[in-house]
């Protein structure tokens, strides 16, 4: 167990020396020659060795590892070498190297090449590490955002963040093995830093063949030069591709999945009238979605209970999304304590005494929630709820499905369907507006506007920053249903939402939600 926290906790997962071959290789047949030589996290110096072995330019390499043992071994291999005297290797913290003035005697070009630890700073503090970066908000997310996860990152991106920022102004090249969500971060870092850079690259690794690790990444490859910008990369299937897949781009603010794309449809984006929203967040599944059974709910934990229908709802979960008209099952269910965020979970007791026992009895499975966002909340409380959760009508998207499909989504058993939080939906008041939306959505223009910005390697590729990309209602002018959408949406172009919050507000001010 030890050791095995010590892999995690170093992200020690050396990069076979084949591999690193085929990397320099790569690198020279794109003319690198480079001068100086480094590997930031060598661990056993595959990289510096397949370096020093490919490029007879260099004159001076570095190595730094943590790990006293790994020094040793890779000093041992060293001194057999006829190349030795040029390699100095440091035992040394990344978090604590001054990686500027390192490298500023250095000669150029420099060639910065390694495999960094493949690990999350919350994966660290799980086990309780001290190898971590000093605490920063380098991401800038707001609260929230931090709050909900969003803040995590790869403790190898804020590495490559260091090694960026020494290389600006100097001639050389960044070349690093990442996860590809961590090699689009940290370019896109780069284009809004303006940063002194030309052509990157990102070419494929196969990584569960080479690390067993089930996970999209890339050889990373940015060639950095005075005054030089570039804010396009190419996009390879593999080390060995000579013509790239596609082309993503920095523009606008906005990282592009596809640059060409994202510029013959940005006319189309903006704001627009109406407000995408996620499922509802519990983080208490055992509990809160139920089975219906015999008239009665089977929760998670195989308990079989009786429970009044007050707060309980027909759910539907991300992977039920598949088709463009979903219909519920009529067994999954959800018990949704709050009809807004931040709302009194104490009326359950007087309107719905059984639940109430049943949430009371399971107290401790909703105490030991995690996530900062129920801290100083009413008791049994959820997230991501309110008004537009309980609209009868519904168009909705999986997060993680690998294509776009927008569903529409009805009522069932006289009770609006909710959502769990790996959906994304559009609230409606009627089926017309359901099936206008669909229409858009489901169009060709959409879905290559999206495809612009999606990528579907990532984990979960659908985000609802994505969706509120498109407005549309100019997309419905765009295909000619300009007056589709105003006769839908006629009585507010601020959307279904503002109406829906506006109805339910006549009808009624507490809680449960009414299923008339």
């Amino acid at each position: 167990m030890a050791k095995s926290k010590a892999k995690a906790e170093f992200g020690d997962f050396q990069t076979p020396s084949a591999l690193a071959r085929q990397v320099c290789a790569a690198l020279a047949r794109r003319g690198i020659k480079p001068a100086s030589l480094i590997e930031p996290t060598c661990g056993l110096g595959r990289f510096l060795f397949a370096g020093l072995d490919e490029f007879t330019s260099v004159e001076l390499a570095f190595g730094l590892e943590l790990n006293p043992r790994y020094v040793e071994r890779t000093n041992a291999e060293l001194r057999d070498r006829p190349d030795a005297q040029k390699v100095s290797l440091v035992e040394a913290n990344f978090f604590a190297t001054d990686w500027k003035a390192l490298m500023r005697d250095l000669p150029e070009p420099i060639l910065i090449l390694g495999n960094p630890p493949w690990v999350t700073n919350s994966q660290l503090s799980s086990i309780r590490s001290k190898n971590v970066p000093q605490k920063s908000n380098f991401q800038n997310h707001n609260g929230l955002d931090a709050m909900t996860g969003k803040s995590n990152f790869d403790i190898s991106e804020w590495m490559l963040i260091q090694l960026m920022q020494a290389m600006d102004g100097r001639r050389g090249v960044l070349a690093m093995l990442c996860k590809s969500t961590t090699s689009r971060k940290v370019f896109s870092y780069a284009c809004s830093q303006n940063l002194s850079f030309r052509r990157t690259t990102l070419s494929k690794i196969d990584a569960d063949f080479h690390f067993d690790a089930a996970v999209s990444a890339d050889l990373l490859a940015m060639e950095f030069e005075p005054s030089a910008t570039d804010h396009e990369a190419w996009i390879y299937t593999s080390i060995s591709a000579t013509q790239p897949e596609t082309v993503i781009g920095y523009e606008d603010d906005i990282l592009a999945a596809n640059i060409q794309s994202y510029r013959r449809w940005k006319h189309l984006a903006g704001g627009g009238p109406l407000t995408w929203r996620s499922g509802i967040k519990h983080d208490c599944s055992k509990v809160i979605e139920l089975r219906r059974e015999a008239g009665k709910y089977r929760n998670g934990l195989g308990e079989v209970v009786e429970l009044e229908d007050d707060f309980v709802y027909p759910m539907l979960k991300s992977s039920d999304l598949a088709a463009q008209i979903v219909r519920h099952d009529g067994r999954k269910f959800m018990l949704v304590t709050q009809q807004t965020v931040g709302s009194d979970t104490s009326v359950i007791r007087d309107i719905a005494p059984k639940t109430w026992s049943y949430l009371m009895a399971h107290e401790a499975l909703f105490t030991r929630r995690g996530s900062a966002i129920y801290k100083n909340r009413p008791q049994f409380s959820v997230f991501g709820v309110g008004r537009y959760s309980f609209t009868r009508w519904k168009l909705a998207i999986s997060g993680f499905y690998k294509r776009l499909n927008f569903a529409a989504v009805g009522p069932a058993a006289g009770k609006p369907c909710v959502l769990d939080d790996t959906s994304y939906f559009l609230p409606c008041d009627s089926q017309e507006q359901v099936e206008c939306l669909s229409a858009l959505l489901n169009s060709p223009v959409a879905q290559s506007f999206y495809n612009a910005f999606v990528f579907w390697d990532s984990k979960r590729p659908i985000t609802a920053e994505i969706l509120r990309r498109l407005n549309l209602e100019l997309l419905a002018h765009e295909i000619g249903k300009g007056d589709d959408f105003q006769r839908c949406f006629s009585e507010s172009l601020e959307g279904p939402a503002c109406r829906t919050s506006k109805t339910a507000d006549r009808q009624q001010t507490s809680l449960p939600f009414s299923s008339d």
